[in-house]
C-alpha cells in the first residue's frame, strides 16, 4: 500500500482508536491537515490557541483513560503545547502530541519557525522522537500510543519534519505489535513482596492507607475499597486520587497535605503503618519531609520503580500495577474490627471534614462549592483551574467515583481548566461537565470560550470572582503583611485590602456576563447568597454551555493551611 507521511500519521491515529483529537494549523502541518480534511473517523476540534489544544487532550485523556491527541506546527505553535504537556508529564496522563518541523537539510539552520522542538520537550515528556525518515514514521508512531498508555502513563512528544509528511512509501504496513528493548513496564507484583506488605497490616496497631492518581489511572478503585472495607483501615486521598475512594465513606478521612484535612494530617503524623497505592509522596502532601510521619513504616504500590524510595523511605517496595497487586493482597490480608485507632481517627473526622463561616451578607466560595454538589447530586465531571477554589473543590465537591475530577495537580497550570472541560465534554457527552475556576485563571484561555461555542460543548463554567488573584493574596495575607503587590485584578499594581469596598472600582473587569454573550453563550450573576442556587440551577439547566458568575467574599482564605517547610501537625486553622 502506497502512502505518504501524513496519511500514515492518520491511518496510524485511526488504528490506535484516536476519534477526537485537538490543535491548530500552521505552515509544517498543512499536509497532515489536508489528509484529516477528509478523514471521517476522527473529529477535529480547531481550538483558538495550542495550549487550549494540549489542555483539550489532557482532559479527553483523564475523563476516559484514553490517549489523548495534539497537533501543532512547528516552532511557536510547539512551544505553545510545551505547558499541556509538562502539565501532563506531572500528572502520568497519557497523551500523544505531534508537531511540525521544518524540512530535514533545515534543521539547524534557524530557519523560519524552527525550534529544537526534541531538546525543549525532552525533559517534560515520557519519550520523545524525531523522525529522520517515512519509514520509521509508523513503528514510532505505534511505540508512541504504547509508550504513552503502559506503565505509569505519560506523553510522548512526535516530531515531524514537512518533506517525511510529504515523502512518500512504498508498501506501506502498520505494525500490528510493539517491542521496545529496555522499555518493559512490570505489571505483576512480587508475590514475596507482597505478602510481606499482607504481615505488616495485620501486625499494625494504627495503620492508614494513603492512596493517589495511580489508583485512578490503573482502574483499581474498587480493589481499593475492598482493601479498605476488609481491613477496616482509614483511607486518605492525594489531591490527583479524589474519586479513587468514595468521598462519603466512613472510612474517608479526606485529602492530607497542605490544604488537607486536620484529622488525614494527625492521622499519617501518628500511624505505625501507611499502605500507600499510586501515590509520589510529592512535597504539597509530606511537608517538612524529615518530619512526615515518623512512627510509620511504609509499604509502597507503584507502577513506577523510580517512584519509590524517592522522597519517602520505603519498608515495603511493591512494584507493579495497582489493581493487579491489590487484587492478590485482597486475597491474602484479613479481616480486621473496629479498635481504638478507628475510634480516635473517627473522633478528629467528625462530623464535617472541612468547615467555614457562612454568611447571608456576602457569598462565601464555599457555600457556592457545596450548592453545586447538592444541585448536581455529586454526579458531575468537575474540572478546575488552579488556585484557592481549586482547593474549595477539593474541600466541599464529594468525589465518589474515579475520573470525576480534572484539574493540574503537579504543575498547578493556570489557564488549565476550560480547555480541560472542553476535552472532558467531548469524551463524555452522557454527563454534566463543569469547570470552576478564579477570575483570574479563566483569563489564561478564555479564548476558547469560541472553540465551546461554535462546537456546541455544553460546558458549564462556575467562576468565583473575588477579584484577586486569590491563592498568591492569600500568601501575602498570611506572610507578607498583606501587602497586596499585583494581586488585585481590578487595581493592578499596588492594593491595601478590600477594607472600604466604597474606595475601589465596582466595574467588572471583565463583565463575564457580557463576554459570555458576545460568544453566543448563556451568562449568569449572583452577587448575594440568595441568588446562588438560582444561578446554579439555571447555568445548569441551560441546553449548551453557560458562564456562571459569582461575586464571592473577596479576601476569604483556603483553610486549613500547613505554611510551605512545616511539618503537617504545624497547621493553621483560620
Amino acid at each position: 500500500m502506497k502512502k505518504t507521511g501524513s496519511q500514515i500519521l492518520v491511518d496510524a491515529l485511526v488504528r490506535e482508536g484516536v476519534k477526537v483529537a485537538f490543535g491548530y494549523p500552521g505552515g509544517t502541518v498543512i499536509p497532515i491537515f489536508d489528509v484529516l480534511y477528509d478523514t471521517k473517523e476522527i473529529t477535529f476540534i480547531l481550538t483558538r490557541h495550542e495550549q487550549g489544544a494540549a489542555h483539550a487532550a489532557d482532559g479527553y485523556a483523564r475523563a476516559t483513560g484514553e490517549v489523548g491527541v495534539c497537533i501543532a506546527t512547528s516552532g511557536p505553535g510547539a512551544i505553545n503545547i510545551m505547558s499541556g504537556v509538562a502539565t501532563a508529564y506531572l500528572d502520568s496522563i497519557p497523551m500523544v502530541a505531534i508537531t511540525g518541523q521544518v524540512a530535514s537539510p533545515l534543521l539547524g539552520t534557524d530557519a523560519f519557525q524552527e525550534a529544537d522542538v526534541v531538546g525543549i520537550s525532552r525533559p517534560i515528556t515520557k519519550h520523545n522522537f524525531l523522525v529522520k525518515d517515512v519509514r520509521e514514521l509508523s513503528v514510532m508512531l505505534k511505540q508512541a500510543f504504547h509508550i504513552a498508555s503502559t506503565g505509569r502513563p505519560g506523553p510522548v512528544l512526535i516530531d515531524i519534519p514537512i518533506d517525511i509528511s510529504r515523502a512518500t512509501l512504498e508498501n506501506y504496513e502498520y505494525p500490528s505489535e510493539v517491542s521496545i528493548r529496555g522499555y518493559k513496564p512490570t505489571f505483576e507484583g512480587h508475590p514475596k513482596q507482597i505478602e510481606k506488605a499482607a504481615a505488616l497490616i495485620a501486625k499494625a496497631k494504627k495503620p492508614v492507607i494513603f492512596a493517589g492518581g495511580g489508583v485512578v489511572a490503573s482502574g483499581a478503585h474498587e480493589e481499593l475499597k475492598k482493601l479498605a472495607e476488609t481491613t477496616n483501615i482509614p483511607v486518605t486521598l492525594s489531591f490527583m486520587g479524589l474519586g479513587a475512594f468514595p468521598g462519603g465513606h466512613p472510612l474517608f478521612i479526606g485529602m492530607p497535605g497542605m490544604h488537607g484535612a486536620k484529622c488525614a494530617n494527625r492521622a499519617l503524623q501518628e500511624c505505625d503503618l501507611i499502605i500507600s497505592v499510586g501515590v509520589r509522596f510529592d512535597d504539597r502532601v509530606t511537608g517538612f519531609v524529615a518530619r512526615f510521619a515518623p512512627n510509620a513504616s511504609v509499604i509502597h504500590i507503584d507502577v513506577d520503580p523510580a517512584s519509590v524510595s524517592k522522597i519517602v523511605q520505603v519498608d515495603v517496595p511493591v512494584v507493579g500495577d495497582a489493581k493487579n497487586i491489590l487484587t492478590t493482597l485482597n486475597g491474602i490480608v484479613k479481616p480486621r474490627g473496629s479498635d481504638v485507632w478507628n475510634e480516635t481517627v473517627k473522633e478528629w473526622r467528625g462530623e464535617k471534614l472541612f468547615t467555614y463561616q457562612d454568611s447571608d451578607k456576602e457569598i462565601k466560595p464555599q457555600a457556592v462549592i457545596e450548592k453545586l454538589y447538592d444541585v448536581t447530586g455529586g454526579d458531575a465531571i468537575v474540572c478546575t483551574e488552579v488556585g484557592q477554589h481549586q482547593m474549595w473543590t477539593a474541600h466541599y465537591y464529594k468525589f465518589d467515583k474515579p475520573r470525576t475530577l480534572i484539574s493540574s495537580g503537579g504543575l498547578g497550570t493556570m489557564g488549565f481548566g476550560l480547555p480541560a472541560a472542553m476535552g472532558a465534554a467531548l469524551a463524555r457527552p452522557d454527563k454534566t461537565v463543569v469547570n470552576i475556576a478564579g477570575d483570574g485563571s479563566i483569563q489564561m484561555n478564555i479564548q476558547e470560550l469560541a472553540t465551546i461555542a461554535i462546537n456546541k460543548i455544553p460546558v458549564k463554567v462556575v467562576i468565583l470572582n473575588n477579584s484577586y488573584l486569590g491563592m498568591v493574596r492569600q500568601w501575602q495575607d498570611l506572610f507578607y503583611s498583606k501587602r497586596y503587590s499585583s494581586t488585585c485584578l481590578r487595581k493592578g499594581r499596588g492594593c491595601p485590602g478590600c477594607f472600604d469596598p466604597q474606595a475601589c472600582d465596582k466595574s467588572y473587569v471583565p463583565d463575564f456576563v457580557k463576554l459570555a454573550e458576545s460568544y453566543g453563550i448563556a451568562g449568569f450573576r449572583a452577587t448575594a447568597p440568595s441568588e446562588v442556587e438560582n444561578v446554579l440551577r439555571g447555568g445548569l439547566g441551560t441546553d449548551g454551555p453557560a458562564v456562571m458568575e459569582f461575586m464571592v467574599a473577596p479576601e476569604e482564605n483556603v483553610f486549613p493551611m500547613v505554611p510551605a517547610g512545616k511539618s503537617l501537625d504545624e497547621i493553621l486553622e483560620g
